[in-house]
């Protein structure tokens, strides 16, 4: 018999929802073969059979919360295994019962002191796993909690079949709807990442002191320059060119400029972060997720447009990574694409900036004293005041606005 658990699923990432199984217990499976659908706050993943042979018993069913390592089912190996699987997972659940009543009970472990304090390994391995630290028998000194006794208790908590309760939130209840509107509404529970996406902005608004602040560019040129070149691009770089390279590169030159907008605030500290990589949202069936991409500053135009194509179809196929999507420092989402003219978009917290792209319009513009038809954009950039001033907010966005409006600037990195 071959245990199935709950895999790895990434930095800061400690449970998943079961989303679906794929297999009924006493189904065969064939090695490799997804098993069953997991969904985390970030990425939907899918668990393969470790091993060839027949599902036995399903220990975590659809909708419920687990642990990293946490035990999801079995697999019996051979087509006869499969045979009373009831029976032989009661013998599994009696036999250590019965072992643990006929053994000595171990010596209690040495209560650390109430006012001892705790190692910031400690600290942030119980913040990290939501484990109370107290609560954990020690083997230091005095019986202080060690990194190693942290890292135990986490291994054992993931390891429990039974999964993870969700911690208790405040929930939106409607009142009920009248009958005949009753039988026409259709009631569907909300994803785990449709969840997270919902208590994260919320959350950004009730943390930061957040501020948006509008511009327009002028994209006429930047038209101009892929109406000239973009068949010869797609013909040699196999993507096609779009506006996100131009806004990307465009976006680290004002972050060069203005480093505060490119910073996030730890404790009492600001961050000031000497690297760009660039998280650009992406809507999906499943929600909004941000893939990143990383050191910007060194990409091409190029590079950047065949990374954000990729990363938007592996999004909307559900096979993003989890660590495609972390340690960005600064977002652009492109509302226009959907005919959005103006918005105020929301922090993707840590971050203390996202711009907002909208539909580019011909309008009438004066230019030189002559009104001619120009295509206009509205750029919307929301910031986190406590961060960054009304000053530096305002600079970045016309920084942003020039590089756009002269892509010269962008190849002479002016």
């Amino acid at each position: 018999m071959t245990e199935i658990r709950v895999p790895t699923l990434g930095e800061s990432v400690t449970e998943a929802t079961i989303g679906r199984w794929f297999k009924k217990a006493g189904e065969a499976v064939a090695v490799d073969e997804p098993l069953v659908e997991l969904e985390t706050d970030k990425v939907t993943i899918e668990v393969p059979a470790p091993v060839a042979g027949t599902l036995g018993e399903i220990i975590a069913k659809d909708g419920e919360t687990v642990a990293v390592g946490a035990l999801l089912g079995q697999i019996n190996d051979g087509a006869a295994a499969a045979a009373k699987p009831a029976a032989v997972a009661s013998a599994k659940v009696a036999a250590p019962a019965a072992a643990a009543s006929a053994a000595p009970a171990p010596a209690a472990p040495k209560a650390p002191p109430a006012d001892a304090p705790l190692a910031p390994s400690v600290r942030k391995l119980s913040a990290e796993s939501g484990i109370d630290a107290s609560t954990v028998p020690g083997s230091g000194k005095d019986g202080r909690v060690t990194k190693g006794d942290m890292l135990a208790a986490i291994e054992k908590a993931a390891s429990a079949p039974t999964p993870v309760n969700q911690p208790a939130a405040a929930v939106q209840v409607r009142a009920p709807s009248p009958a005949d509107d009753a039988a026409r509404e259709e009631r569907v529970k909300m994803t785990r990442l449709r969840q997270t996406i919902a208590r994260r902005l919320k959350d950004v608004q009730n943390t930061a002191a957040m501020l948006t602040t509008f511009n327009e560019v002028d994209m006429t040129e930047v038209m101009k320059l892929r109406a000239l070149y973009k068949d010869t691009f797609e013909k040699k770089h196999g993507s096609k060119l779009g506006f996100m390279g131009f806004f990307t590169k465009a976006v680290v030159q004002g972050l060069k400029d203005i480093p505060a907008v490119n910073a996030e605030i730890d404790g009492s500290d600001l961050i000031y972060k000497n690297y760009y990589h660039i998280g650009v949202a992406v809507g999906t069936d499943r929600g909004l997720v941000v893939p990143v991409v990383r050191d910007c500053d060194h990409k091409s135009i190029a590079e950047i447009e065949k990374s954000i194509a990729d990363y938007g179809r592996r999004a909307r196929d559900g096979q993003l990574k989890i660590d495609e999507m972390q340690g960005g420092t600064f977002t652009i989402t492109n509302g226009g694409i959907y005919g959005s003219l103006m918005s105020t978009p929301i922090l993707n917290a840590p971050q203390s900036g996202i711009l907002g792209m909208h539909k580019i319009q011909e309008r009438p513009m004066v230019v030189g004293g002559k009104i001619e038809v120009r295509s206009m954009m509205y750029l919307a950039l929301s910031y986190d005041h406590r961060v960054i001033d009304g000053k530096e907010a305002v600079t970045f966005l016309v920084r942003v606005k020039e590089s756009l409006e002269d892509p010269a600037r962008l190849v002479l990195d002016l």
